[in-house]
């Protein structure tokens, strides 16, 4: 296996990371397929589904900034050994709230808030982790493949929880999701190293390439670490967590309520919406590793802006046309089919986040990424409650259409980015 990998072990690190956010994003978009028998079992309304949905992103964004700390301080290995462990431990505990008990709507939200905060160290160990093994013009396409497991994880969710719901019932939804986060946390720990010459199977020949690819301030281990005011002192931070924020907003309607709209606004049976709700999530497989195949491509021919900046704007700006018309599509397989034409474009423009949130970073990967990814979750806080509230006043369609408006938003912020000045140090060309 040795040979196999020789000059290519970051690789294997790459995939395992999407091996790991595909298991995350099951963890998370289970209780959205399971949530109308949630509904019936447990007495709740859709806003207050909703609550539940939002308390595990809360507790996610909350905890995104110290969860990159801990994976800049202990490294990416052990961190995402111990937050699988969390995960197995608390999406358990959701199987066992007892039906039929006072005070159940704070127990679920309890329990989601704790698999939020678990669940924060993923991104900012993954960014920390490609800070040091990925050289920088390969890091669009290494996002791209770490993120395509957001589009694998929640697309085989909706067949593989329908599945167990109808043979064995919605406990046993959350309990194979915790076997699997169990499995996949132990293979990553023995596979992985926080740094190329700690890893027994790397040859020199790579880490000579990791080490020539890396930014000057990536490779400087003395570095002070970044305290959290340089960050909102910085316009190019500051501007993508903004960006970050729309998409967050715009994702977390596929993640969250996609399902249940296509049930119950498009009046498609439990297996048929099961089918259909894949597509969105399949987009985002197949957009992600594109669109940082394309980042990386045009960064090498055009620079890192073109790459990196102009492809987000572009990519989020095409999003929003879909989300905005979608919805008015006469039948729900019209509707499915543009509204994930929005899911797609909208994660060709992934990875140009975290590369550039890995490239400005210096030292300090794991924090600066949690930062942007805390307007993320702010974002998909808000419209996992926020979206059957707009829906009830004034229809789904302009629940859609508000967030067509924000990921435009979120296109011209990218425009305020600068890719090249890493965050306290003189712009670099």
């Amino acid at each position: 296996m040795r040979e196999l990998l020789r000059g290519r072990l970051r690789w294997l690190l790459v995939a395992w990371m999407f091996a790991i956010s595909a298991t995350a994003y099951l963890d998370r978009v289970n209780i959205s397929i399971a949530g109308p028998i949630l509904q019936k079992e447990f007495g709740l309304s859709n806003t207050q589904l909703g609550w539940v949905f939002s308390a595990f992103v809360v507790g996610y964004a909350l905890f995104q900034v110290p969860g990159g700390r801990l994976a800049d301080r202990y490294g990416p290995r052990r961190t995402l050994l111990f937050a699988t462990i969390w995960w197995a431990v608390f999406t358990s505990i959701t199987a066992m709230v007892p039906s039929g008990v006072a005070g159940a709507l704070l127990m679920l939200l309890s329990v989601r808030l704790a698999l939020g905060l678990g669940e924060a160290v993923v991104y900012p160990s993954s960014n920390r982790l490609v800070s040091k093994w990925i050289p920088t013009t390969e890091r669009g396409v290494a996002n791209g493949v770490i993120f395509a497991g957001v589009g694998i994880g929640a697309g085989v969710t909706p067949p593989l929880v329908t599945y167990i719901l109808t043979h064995y019932g919605w406990h046993w939804t959350f309990w194979i999701s915790a076997v699997i986060g169990l499995v996949i946390g132990a293979v990553w720990f023995f596979l992985a190293r926080d740094e190329p010459e700690q890893h027994p199977w790397v040859t020199q020949e790579e880490v000579r390439t990791i080490k020539a690819g890396l930014p000057i301030a990536a490779t400087t281990t003395n570095a002070p670490a970044l305290h959290w005011t340089q960050l909102t002192r910085s316009r190019s931070v500051m501007a993508m967590s903004l960006s970050y924020f729309t998409y967050g907003y715009t994702a977390y309607i596929y993640f969250t309520w996609f399902f249940i709209y296509l049930t119950k606004v498009r009046g498609m049976d439990l297996k048929s919406s099961a089918i259909l709700g894949m597509l969105p999530f399949l987009a985002m497989a197949v957009g992600s590793p594109l669109g940082g195949t394309m980042s990386d491509f045009i960064t090498r021919h055009w620079g890192r802006r073109n790459g990196r900046c102009v492809l987000g704007a572009v990519s989020m700006g095409v999003s929003a046309m879909f989300l905005a018309f979608g919805p008015l599509a006469a039948t729900p397989q019209m509707a499915t089919v543009l509204l994930a034409g929005g899911a797609g474009a909208l994660y060709f423009s992934q990875s140009s986040f975290w590369s550039v949130s890995a490239d400005i970073s210096g030292p300090s990967a794991g924090v600066l990424s949690g930062f942007m990814n805390m307007g993320n979750q702010i974002g998909g806080a808000l419209t996992a409650s926020l979206t059957p509230i707009l829906a009830n006043y004034f229809g789904w369609s302009f629940s859609f259409l508000v967030a067509a408006v924000l990921c435009g938003a979120g296109a011209l912020a990218w425009l305020l980015v600068d890719p090249t000045r890493v965050v306290g140090a003189p712009a670099v060309e």
